[in-house]
């Protein structure tokens, strides 16, 4: 059993994460820290949880207890910075949700995120967790950096594909979209139900953060070729649909591709692939990846479909923290029976 400490624990991202953690068997208590909101309950706060969840009092983020084992971060860009390193040299186990410590230098950090990275020294021995992709290893982390939302969905569609076939590859083209929530919680005159009712539009077109990150993981997995990623905001509050052009050099066997994807993410519960392109309603409120692959000769189309707030982010952090205690990784998420786990 492990004690738990949510810091930015009462945006979006935090509600999913105090709701998972409280259904997890493993879990024997939590506490959640914050800024703006510390001193409120969490049944003021969170309204439509109430009886759900243990209600308690939201501690100040400037008073954060070293008593728990392990911490999860879901701070603004460069705020985890002032308590990472301070977390890891006392022993303690972080999953870190924002952006701070997911790409492995600092110099594309500075680049990316505009900030300096006042701790890179943790950039090379952190996991990156993106914990349906078989080779993600746990052993001795002490440290994840949990995915962003884009690169979850765009990577665990593409990453069977660069990692048998990259020389085949002559260049991908990922369109992305996103539901508003993905922007957080705090107030933005763009993101208004008045502005994006009935409304589509092209957004960091070039410049996404979430970029170099998906291009991070796919030059390690055996892709060099041009690649092209754009984003887009949806008139929905939740869920990412991304759909990935790979054009080939040679054709390329539907059926074989299709085999070869269902055989990749055989032992994951929550990557399901699709015989049709999936639907946002089809993953909304769950922890699944729907997947699609469609050949025609040698173009390749694949959609993916994902809950921004809990596969994108909550979710996957949870399955993280299962993969890194050696619990099944479903714990907390599919169903709260203990399964070929051991306590720790």
């Amino acid at each position: 059993m492990i004690s738990i400490g949510i810091l930015g624990g009462t945006g979006y991202t935090g509600k999913k994460l105090i709701q998972f953690c409280s259904n997890h068997p493993f879990v024997k208590d939590f506490e959640v820290y914050a800024n703006t909101t510390a001193n409120e309950n969490l049944s003021t706060l969170f309204p439509d949880i109430e009886g759900l969840v243990e209600d308690k009092k939201v501690l100040s983020a400037k008073e954060v207890s070293f008593d728990h084992d392990l911490y999860f971060l879901t701070l603004p860009h460069g705020e985890a910075l002032n308590f990472v390193p301070a977390l890891i040299s006392k022993g303690k186990k972080v999953i870190d949700l924002g952006g701070d410590y997911r790409l492995d230098f600092e110099e594309l950090y500075m680049q990316w995120y505009h900030l300096e990275h006042s701790s890179s020294y943790l950039l090379k021995s952190k996991v990156y967790g993106l914990a349906d992709f078989s080779e993600t290893e746990y052993s001795d982390a002490q440290l994840i950096a949990n995915p962003g939302c884009y690169p979850t969905a765009v990577l665990l569609a593409l990453l069977p594909l660069v990692k048998n076939f990259g020389e085949e590859i002559i260049s991908i083209s990922c369109s992305a979209y996103s539901g508003t929530s993905g922007a957080g919680k705090s107030p933005k005159t763009e993101m208004l139900l008045s502005e994006m009712d009935g409304n589509v539009k092209a957004y960091s077109v070039n410049t996404h953060r979430h970029e170099p990150e998906i291009l991070q993981t796919l030059y390690k997995n055996g892709f060099h070729s041009p690649f092209a990623f754009t984003t887009h905001l949806l008139p929905v509050a939740v869920g990412i649909y991304a759909t990935s052009f790979i054009h080939f050099k040679n054709n390329i066997d539907e059926a074989s591709l299709v085999k070869f994807y269902k055989e990749a993410y055989g032992e994951s519960p929550f990557v399901r692939i699709r015989n049709t392109p999936p639907e946002l309603k089809w993953v909304i409120n769950s922890n699944f990846c729907d997947i699609n692959i469609s050949v025609k000769e040698k173009k390749v189309v694949i959609t993916s479909a994902i809950d921004n707030l809990v596969k994108g982010a909550a979710g996957q952090a949870i399955q993280n923290m299962n993969k890194l205690y050696g619990w099944d990784e479903s714990l907390g998420i599919l169903q709260k029976e203990v399964k070929h786990a051991a306590l720790s």
